[in-house]
């Protein structure tokens, strides 16, 4: 986990000092909703903890990628390009008007969705539910940008549109619905696999063995998904897949839709669970602490003027800092017996 800048020159530290009050009072909102839900005060310019670099991110790493990420139709063709040989859900039709709908698609089993926002899906079977209704809730969707009360700026500049994708038959029940993995700088932090309609789920590490503790969603230990072959062989094979689709991000998480035959492609999450996920485990989180390197994010890559220059310089200098502590720490843990 990321330390202290007490180690810092007095200039750089005067500086993160002075961003931290500016970045607060130019984001009261997200600030306090954030102490609510976590229980701190974060500090958002030079971020220590997770959630904390998640807020960061919503706040200064104005990355132009992630629109595209985040954008469901246009992150089909970015993974498509990374990872050709990853099967990706059929777009039947896309529009910006709802009332373009074709009828003969909703006749059979697919999905509904707008491609500028989460947990925005009408699964449609058999005619049910109707096109009339469908077409009111698309027209909620699309009326309206999604993310602004977190503050998760990148789903704002979407063009935004309506699709009808193919209806994937997921395997629940016997091996899982979705994998998702954490990947920070190519290196994988952590994977979460899940069975929604059966309310079970796991949590794996970075080389596939499955880890204690529990997720939000699915809490409960008798929640946990059972553990077979099969389901870690998925594991792995989109901890293999899931780097090259994340690149060089400082961190992005893939998710994969699973089916008997398996994996397909998902989304890719910019701001997971807006930024306030949390585990029981409390590993997790530091894990993922330690490898998100703000010093691969865009906006410490690029150039800065101003007052811009010195805060970059400051975090940069902090990172460094981190960075040779880390290599410290590791010289002076013993190795294992």
């Amino acid at each position: 986990m990321m330390g202290t800048c007490a180690d810092l020159p007095a200039r750089h530290r005067w500086v993160l000092m002075a961003a931290r009050i500016v970045l607060t009072l130019r984001h009261p909102a997200l600030v306090t909703r954030f102490a609510m839900r976590l229980g701190y005060l974060p500090n958002p310019a030079a971020p220590s903890r997770y959630n904390e670099l998640m807020l960061w991110r919503k706040i200064v790493d104005r990355n132009p990628l992630f629109v595209t990420l985040t954008d469901k139709l246009a992150a089909k063709a970015y993974i498509r390009a990374a990872c050709p040989e990853l099967p990706i859900p059929e777009t039947l039709w896309s529009g910006r008007h709802p009332e373009d709908l074709p009828v003969d698609l909703l006749s059979g089993g697919v999905v509904v969705k707008p491609n500028h926002g989460c947990a925005m899906n009408i699964f449609v079977s058999e005619g049910r539910p109707e096109r009339a209704e469908i077409i009111r809730k698309a027209r909620r969707w699309l009326d309206k940008p999604y993310g602004r009360r977190n503050g998760e700026w990148a789903y704002w500049l979407i063009d935004r549109a309506l699709f009808v994708e193919e209806r994937l038959d997921l395997a629940s029940g016997s091996v899982a619905t979705d994998i998702k993995v954490h990947v920070c700088s190519g290196i994988v932090s952590h994977v979460w696999a899940e069975d929604k309609p059966a309310e079970r789920s796991h949590l794996f590490d970075g080389q596939g063995m499955p880890l204690p503790g529990r997720d939000p969603d699915y809490p409960r230990e008798d929640q946990a998904l059972p553990l077979t072959s099969r389901l870690l062989d998925f594991v792995r094979q989109a901890i293999a897949l899931a780097p090259r689709i994340a690149g060089g991000l400082d961190h992005v998480r893939v998710d994969f839709l699973v089916t008997d035959k398996g994996l397909h492609a998902g989304e890719i999450c910019i701001y997971t669970a807006a930024g306030y996920g949390t585990w029981t485990n409390p590993a997790i989180a530091d894990r993922l602490a330690r490898l998100w390197r703000l010093e691969d994010s865009a906006y410490l890559k690029r150039r800065h003027r101003g007052m811009s220059r010195l805060y970059a310089a400051a975090l940069r200098a902090r990172c460094s800092m981190q960075g040779a502590n880390k290599v410290r720490d590791q010289m002076r843990t013993p190795p294992p017996e």
